[in-house]
């Protein structure tokens, strides 16, 4: 995993389109990557990259912090009862940004939940921020798929869940949402 860390130093666009043998590789030893990679749009550089970049997935209290620590929520000028909400903070890391967007776009195509998300910021704020809204929630989702140790047809089965009102699913307060023990 260390020949990722040095990838953030120069990343070409020919490079992760060719596709990376090394990257592919080492993203198919690590079960937590191969994990990532059954979400649609993940491919192995950005199941690597999201695994290395995020470390403990358990020192995010929610996807609110790991939004925050990848540089995904807006900047705030607030001054008394005026709230201002600017452009992003860009705090985090670049490279796993750039990589997270990149998957958002091939995961709207590829999921229906995502896509119907993302069409509808589409209508109600247009193309930039649809497609940063629907990167947060594809990295929002990747981070509970790490967090919980699960694969994205769990994932899948845990929402479904979620819209019939019932038992137990991820992210929501008073259930059981950690790690899955085999």
């Amino acid at each position: 995993m260390a020949f990722l860390l040095g990838l953030g130093r120069a990343v070409h666009a020919d490079a992760l389109a060719s596709g990376f043998r090394p990257a592919r590789r080492k993203a198919e030893q690590p079960l937590l990557a191969r994990r990532l990679m059954t979400h649609p749009g993940v491919g192995p550089v950005i199941a690597l990259a999201t695994e290395v970049f995020l470390g403990d997935a358990t020192r995010f209290s929610d996807g609110k912090a790991v939004a925050s620590y990848i540089g995904m929520i807006p900047r705030e000028h607030s001054s008394g009862r005026r709230q201002r909400l600017g452009a992003l903070s860009k705090q985090g890391n670049p490279l796993l940004r750039y990589l997270w967007c990149e998957a958002a776009i091939h995961a709207v195509g590829q999921d229906p939940e995502l896509q119907r998300f993302y069409r509808r910021k589409l209508v109600q704020k247009g193309l930039g921020k649809a497609r940063i809204a629907a990167t947060r929630k594809l990295g929002i989702r990747l981070w509970i798929m790490l967090r919980d140790q699960i694969d994205y047809q769990e994932f899948r089965r845990r929402g479904q869940m979620r819209q019939k009102g019932c038992g137990a699913h991820a992210g929501m307060p008073g259930s059981y949402s950690g790690p899955a023990v085999s």
